[in-house]
Protein backbone atom coordinates (compact mmCIF):
# COMPACT_ATOMS: atom_id res chain seq x y z
CA UNK A 1 0.00 0.00 0.00
CA UNK A 2 1.55 3.27 -0.89
CA UNK A 3 2.47 6.19 1.34
CA UNK A 4 0.51 8.95 0.72
CA UNK A 5 1.89 12.64 0.71
CA UNK A 6 1.16 13.74 4.14
CA UNK A 7 2.11 10.23 5.60
CA UNK A 8 5.83 11.10 7.81
CA UNK A 9 6.43 7.76 9.10
CA UNK A 10 5.56 5.34 12.07
CA UNK A 11 3.95 6.36 15.32
CA UNK A 12 4.68 4.83 18.12
CA UNK A 13 2.43 4.65 20.92
CA UNK A 14 3.88 4.09 25.15
CA UNK A 15 1.30 2.68 27.47
CA UNK A 16 1.06 4.29 30.54
CA UNK A 17 -0.90 3.98 33.61
CA UNK A 18 -3.71 6.21 33.94
CA UNK A 19 -4.18 7.24 37.17
CA UNK A 20 -7.79 8.39 37.57
CA UNK A 21 -9.04 9.96 41.13
CA UNK A 22 -12.31 8.31 42.32
CA UNK A 23 -15.15 10.24 42.37
CA UNK A 24 -15.71 11.73 45.88
CA UNK A 25 -18.82 10.15 47.74
CA UNK A 26 -21.94 11.75 49.88
CA UNK A 27 -23.81 10.15 52.45
CA UNK A 28 -27.79 11.15 52.78
CA UNK A 29 -28.41 12.86 55.75
CA UNK A 30 -31.88 13.00 57.66
CA UNK A 31 -32.09 15.08 60.53
CA UNK A 32 -34.14 14.84 63.60
CA UNK A 33 -37.38 16.89 64.45
CA UNK A 34 -39.81 17.25 67.03
CA UNK A 35 -43.09 16.04 64.55
CA UNK A 36 -42.14 13.91 62.08
CA UNK A 37 -43.78 10.12 63.20
CA UNK A 38 -40.96 7.67 63.70
CA UNK A 39 -43.02 4.99 61.51
CA UNK A 40 -42.61 8.20 58.76
CA UNK A 41 -38.96 8.01 59.00
CA UNK A 42 -38.94 4.24 59.05
CA UNK A 43 -40.99 4.01 55.74
CA UNK A 44 -39.04 6.47 54.23
CA UNK A 45 -35.71 4.98 54.94
CA UNK A 46 -37.40 1.71 53.55
CA UNK A 47 -38.86 3.02 50.81
CA UNK A 48 -35.75 5.56 49.60
CA UNK A 49 -33.14 3.03 50.01
CA UNK A 50 -34.01 0.03 49.91
CA UNK A 51 -33.10 -1.38 53.83
CA UNK A 52 -35.44 -3.66 55.50
CA UNK A 53 -37.25 -2.46 58.70
CA UNK A 54 -34.83 -3.42 61.37
CA UNK A 55 -31.89 -1.78 59.80
CA UNK A 56 -34.35 1.15 58.70
CA UNK A 57 -35.38 1.09 62.43
CA UNK A 58 -31.58 1.14 63.45
CA UNK A 59 -31.23 4.09 61.13
CA UNK A 60 -34.33 5.98 62.76
CA UNK A 61 -33.43 5.51 66.08
CA UNK A 62 -29.99 7.58 65.34
CA UNK A 63 -31.60 10.30 64.16
CA UNK A 64 -33.79 10.12 67.25
CA UNK A 65 -31.03 10.06 69.67
CA UNK A 66 -28.22 11.83 67.62
CA UNK A 67 -29.85 14.30 65.90
CA UNK A 68 -29.47 12.87 62.47
CA UNK A 69 -29.10 9.61 60.80
CA UNK A 70 -26.57 8.76 57.42
CA UNK A 71 -28.45 6.49 54.87
CA UNK A 72 -25.68 5.31 52.59
CA UNK A 73 -22.56 6.51 50.27
CA UNK A 74 -23.54 7.95 46.88
CA UNK A 75 -22.09 9.75 43.88
CA UNK A 76 -23.12 13.20 44.43
CA UNK A 77 -25.75 13.12 41.69
CA UNK A 78 -27.89 9.96 43.05
CA UNK A 79 -27.51 11.97 46.87
CA UNK A 80 -28.90 15.14 45.46
CA UNK A 81 -31.80 12.90 43.77
CA UNK A 82 -32.70 11.19 46.96
CA UNK A 83 -32.63 13.75 49.57
CA UNK A 84 -34.51 15.96 46.86
CA UNK A 85 -37.11 13.25 46.40
CA UNK A 86 -37.38 12.41 50.53
CA UNK A 87 -37.73 16.42 51.15
CA UNK A 88 -40.73 16.48 48.67
CA UNK A 89 -42.07 13.10 49.36
CA UNK A 90 -41.96 14.64 53.18
CA UNK A 91 -43.69 17.96 52.43
CA UNK A 92 -46.31 16.50 50.24
CA UNK A 93 -47.48 13.78 53.15
CA UNK A 94 -47.17 17.15 55.69
CA UNK A 95 -43.91 15.94 57.56
CA UNK A 96 -41.04 18.54 58.56
CA UNK A 97 -38.63 15.89 57.52
CA UNK A 98 -35.88 17.31 56.31
CA UNK A 99 -32.57 15.92 54.66
CA UNK A 100 -29.47 17.43 53.48
CA UNK A 101 -26.04 15.93 51.38
CA UNK A 102 -22.68 15.76 52.99
CA UNK A 103 -19.32 14.58 51.21
CA UNK A 104 -17.73 11.44 53.06
CA UNK A 105 -14.45 12.14 54.05
CA UNK A 106 -14.62 15.94 54.65
CA UNK A 107 -14.16 17.41 57.95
Amino acid sequence: MPQDEFSTGTVELQEEDLKVDKPPMFTVVLFNDDFTPMEFVVYVIQKFFGFDHTKSTEIMLQVHTEGRGFCGAFSQEIAETKSQQINQFAKENEHPLKTDIEELGKD
